[in-house]
């Protein structure tokens, strides 16, 4: 079997004293029974082992070691080799685990997998007796396992309207129409829903069409505007262009898509509508399209349009990126590019749902140009929205009861995702589900 020593380190001073011609060294006794510090010795086959930072916390009774920040996941503690640091040098140091007890004084590497652990100290002089408590942690789920899970299996009797779900004023806010009447249902957890009455927003409304920035509501319709800051009552005003659709909330702006002799991006100012001077040199959506901002690595703003129909009724594949930068000459620091001129395999997608999430862009659902959904896996992207790949399925599944659709609302609170509704091609969703990535916020 292989040998390791564990490590003692006791700060001692020598007293050496000179008698004629012979030498004799003294080691001081002392009534201190102190630990002052406790690792564990770097293994290359337990990357991480090493670098654990541990707390030697004392108390009046048994004092405690502990690592704030716990191991990482599947580190193994069985074969691992303590090192141990004393104020001064002690008579014994006694080990206690569950199965063995013994002096620290041997070779062997000790298996610390099972607790309690117990460290008991006599001083030299024998006078002084100290225990602590060694709890080493490990991080016992896998960082990068996604964990989902059903809020609610439905917020209302499903039908054939069409939905949306945003978030006003810290609650999650379902709007579905089903052709003649519009229902709002309101949720501060996305479980617990309750049905809200609405009124000034048009019986006909195109609700996948509503924007939030998060205190108010925006719909276009024309060069009519609605507006509202409960979603139980919208206002009207009339805009000087004829608005296309609501785009989206990037960078503290409403953006608009407008006709002004063709297609060009306005954001809201106010009372009215600033032209951005943005105008798409290729074929972009008006409907069932995502939308997605985020910072990008060189921190400046970004945001996405991505998939949808186009004013023709052609699905796209176009991925649409927007940045912001005070350095940028033009059109007041914006600009536009569309990434599938360089990468055109991505395929035709509509009625996607896109998020930023743990510095990487997540895509759910949607069905291509012949209506065949895409299923259910999650696309990622790790460099901004160029290339796209499907989730490891082993760490990043949704569970089995979500059926493949399109049309849902994905939705980013507090580290958590929120799924909500959609539609196949039979059924209306309005069901919810919870994500996490384990070690989004370790």
């Amino acid at each position: 079997m292989r040998k390791f020593f564990y490590i003692i380190i006791a700060l001692l001073p020598l007293l050496v004293v000179s008698c004629d011609s012979t030498t004799t060294v003294t080691t001081a006794t002392s009534s201190v029974a102190k630990l002052t510090a406790f690792s564990f010795v770097a293994n290359d086959t337990m990357p991480g082992l090493g670098a654990a930072v541990f707390t030697v916390e004392e108390r009046l009774d048994t004092g405690l070691v502990w690592n704030k920040d716990s191991m990482l996941y599947g580190t193994s503690l069985e074969r691992v080799v303590p090192r141990f640091t004393f104020k001064v040098a002690v008579g014994t140091a006694r080990l206690s685990m569950p199965d063995t007890s013994l002096i620290l004084t041997g070779y062997d590497t000790l298996n610390f997998s099972k607790q309690p652990i117990y460290l008991t100290l006599t001083s030299s002089d024998g006078t002084t007796t100290k225990v602590y408590e060694i709890r080493p942690t490990v991080h016992q789920s896998d960082p990068d396992l996604f964990v989902w899970s059903q809020l609610t299996p439905q917020i209302y009797p499903a039908d054939e309207s069409e939905q949306t779900v945003v978030e006003l004023g810290g609650k999650f806010v379902m709007i579905a129409n089903n052709g003649f009447q519009n229902a709002v249902y309101s949720s501060p957890d996305g479980a617990a829903w309750n049905t809200v009455s609405v009124s000034g927003l048009p019986n006909s409304a195109r609700v996948r069409q509503i924007i939030s920035d998060g205190t108010k509501l925006y719909y276009a319709d024309g060069t009519t505007l609605y507006t509202s800051t409960d979603a139980a009552t919208w206002t009207a005003a009339t805009m000087p262009y004829t608005m296309k659709t609501m785009l989206m909330c990037w960078n503290e702006k409403v953006w608009v898509l407008v006709d002004n002799s063709g297609l060009e991006l306005a954001y809201l100012n106010g009372t009215g509508l600033t032209l951005s001077g943005l105008r798409p040199d290729g074929d972009f959506p008006v409907s069932d399209f995502a939308a997605v901002h985020f910072a990008s690595a060189s921190e400046r703003a970004r945001a996405m349009v991505i998939g949808g129909y186009a004013e023709n009724g052609r699905s796209l594949n176009t991925r649409w990126n927007f940045e912001y930068s005070p350095q940028i000459a033009t059109n007041g620091g914006y600009r536009m590019s569309e990434f599938s001129i360089d990468r055109p395999t991505f395929t035709t997608l509509t009625g996607i749902s896109v998020i930023w999430y743990n510095d990487k862009l997540m895509l759910f659902g949607g069905v291509d140009a012949d209506m065949t959904y895409f299923g259910r896996d999650i696309l990622i992207s790790e460099d901004e929205g160029l290339n796209w790949v499907a989730a490891d399925t082993a760490k990043n599944q949704l569970p089995e009861v979500y059926q493949a659709r399109q049309k849902q609302t994905a939705i980013v609170r507090n580290n958590d995702i929120y799924l909500f509704g959609g539609q196949d091609k039979t059924t209306t969703y309005s069901d919810v589900y919870k994500g996490r990535l384990n070690s989004i916020d370790w």
